[in-house]
């Protein structure tokens, strides 16, 4: 095949049918490849030409197709569409970098958040043991209790936080790894949608700050401006309600699922959490104290009148 020294001529012979539109299209492609200088762009980087010529090329069709003979010529033609392309494409490149920027962002700052730098106090080793007791007080619960609040909240455990609820009820690490591993088996699929859920609350949550980036960087009363704004609006409402939606997903393990687990009846399960959340609440609560301290010095009272009100056995 003749190689042509314009688009012209190209578009010359497939009108004259010597030539397929993929074959046309294939060769223009080739052309603005070859070509880069010609047109002046990316202050000459052949790199960002030929990146930018693989994101037009799916347009060229529809940029054949659209041509007009009215005058210019199909090189004038061509030229013109690829100035207006470079613009849109300089706009999504600064797009996608202001979103790289501020998803980075957002990470950094999330990880000094929720990673922050150990805070070492000063303190003796008893006063420290006595703390951490306060914090939870294990005698006041048995060792099912705490068997299956821990299986209850086997989703947020940590294997640090396992070796110690081992240790603190006399089981073997391996034995309550083995019943952590059987809920998740069980709770496979629901883990797995919790999981997606998660992912897509953080990236709406990654869209919002993009478009308010955005926001900074458009004029304000421009249509563009205005567009972003609308966008932004409507990802913060969204990340609202997902957010919500997310808040009230429920992680722990049904009371079903952990009878099943232990082989023990569900109503065991729903009585002993019930009994724990008794007794939390009378350890946390001091009116709930005081009613307790009321009760049982009432009970003492009507204990002792009715003590003193039946008759004496001679």
């Amino acid at each position: 095949m003749q190689k042509h020294s314009s688009l012209s001529e190209l578009k010359s012979e497939y009108d004259q049918g010597r030539l397929e539109k993929k074959i046309l299209e294939g060769l223009i492609f080739k052309y603005l490849l070859e070509n880069h200088e010609r047109f002046h762009l990316f202050r000459g980087n052949r790199d960002k030409w030929i990146d930018f010529v693989t994101w037009f090329y799916p347009r060229l069709s529809r940029a054949v197709d659209l041509y007009k003979d009215t005058g210019s010529t199909f090189d004038n033609y061509i030229s013109s569409i690829i100035q207006w392309a470079c613009r849109e494409y300089k706009a999504r490149e600064a797009e996608h970098r202001t979103t790289e920027y501020v998803c980075w962002k957002a990470k950094a700052e999330e990880m000094e958040i929720w990673c922050p730098e150990p805070v070492y106090l000063d303190m003796d080793y008893e006063d420290e043991k006595a703390r951490n007791k306060g914090l939870f007080p294990l005698a006041c619960f048995n060792n099912r209790q705490i068997l299956i609040l821990f299986l209850k909240s086997y989703y947020l455990v940590t294997d640090d936080f396992l070796v110690k609820v081992a240790d603190a009820i006399g089981i073997k690490k391996k034995i309550l790894e083995d019943m952590v591993d059987g809920l998740h088996q069980m709770r496979s699929e629901r883990e797995m949608k919790i999981r997606l859920f998660k992912e897509n609350v953080y990236t709406q949550y990654y869209r919002c700050l993009a478009f308010q980036k955005r926001l900074t960087t458009s004029s304000p009363g421009t249509a563009r401006y205005q567009k972003v704004k609308n966008y932004a609006e409507r990802a913060g409402r969204r990340f609202s309600a997902m957010s919500q939606r997310f808040k009230q997903i429920r992680v722990d393990a049904t009371n079903q699922q952990i009878a099943d687990l232990l082989n023990i009846p569900k109503g065991t399960v729903d009585s002993t959490l019930h009994s724990i959340r008794e007794k939390w609440k009378t350890l946390t609560d001091p009116l709930a104290v005081k009613e307790k301290d009321r009760y049982d010095e009432a009970c003492s009272v009507t204990a002792t009148a009715s003590m003193q009100a039946m008759p004496q056995m001679s």
